[in-house]
């Protein structure tokens, strides 16, 4: 699967919440130009679905468009139909992994417990999200993998430059990164765009220099 191995490949997702028509193309290009081209609008961002239509009619391939905080099956099927490509959820939810399926989108439920991971892994997830990360810190990939070493993990939630390398360290074979990078609490501006690549060329090259 195409958006699968991009994933793994590119293994640096921005979580984009809040963005609106005026920003999101310009974001996405921001993004793109720092290194980091897949991206992810939230669900509870007022018009997500136009937002992901938008982004992928003007970026086609340069970018790799999914849709998070997805809470239910209902939701992951039109924002498919609109163009995503990846299923984010904070939750465990049977019948959202199954649309996702179905679909053939990727699969990332979020989950804490060893409990939530299998039982999400097992239900068809194609990695599974852990969140919070920050609650637990990266040293507790490491613990998970013990028994569970086949099972892919993603912590999102607290993932910043400083701690972003010490997750790959652990496991992770990639990574959620909201306001760390994209924080839409000031406003738009050039300088702001700038800033948000220059961010995404620092993540790049700090996982570079752990996963090559």
């Amino acid at each position: 699967m195409r958006t699968l191995q991009a994933i793994y490949e590119n293994k640096l997702v921005s979580v984009i919440r809040e963005a609106d028509g005026d920003n999101i193309v310009p974001i996405a290009k921001a993004l793109r130009d720092g290194g980091v081209n897949i991206l992810e609008i939230t669900a509870e961002t007022p018009n997500f679905l136009s937002l992901i239509e938008r982004v992928t009619n003007e970026l086609g391939d340069e970018v790799i468009v999914g849709v998070g905080t997805v809470l239910d099956p209902e939701t992951a099927r039109v924002a498919i139909m609109a163009g995503a490509q990846f299923i984010f959820s904070p939750t465990v939810n049977e019948e959202t992994i199954r649309i996702a399926k179905r679909y053939d989108a990727v699969s990332i439920p979020g989950a804490m417990t060893p409990t939530e991971i299998l039982k999400a892994y097992e239900e068809g997830a194609d990695i599974i999200k852990v969140f919070p990360a920050q609650t637990m810190g990266p040293s507790y990939l490491k613990y998970v993998h013990g028994p569970l070493p086949h099972i892919p993990l993603m912590p999102t939630g607290g993932v910043n430059l400083d701690n972003v390398q010490e997750y790959f360290q652990n496991g992770a074979v990639a990574v959620g990164m909201g306001s760390a990078l994209v924080d839409l609490g000031q406003p738009m501006s050039t300088s702001t765009l700038q800033e948000i690549s220059r961010k995404a060329v620092q993540f790049r090259d700090k996982v570079n220099k752990v996963v090559g």
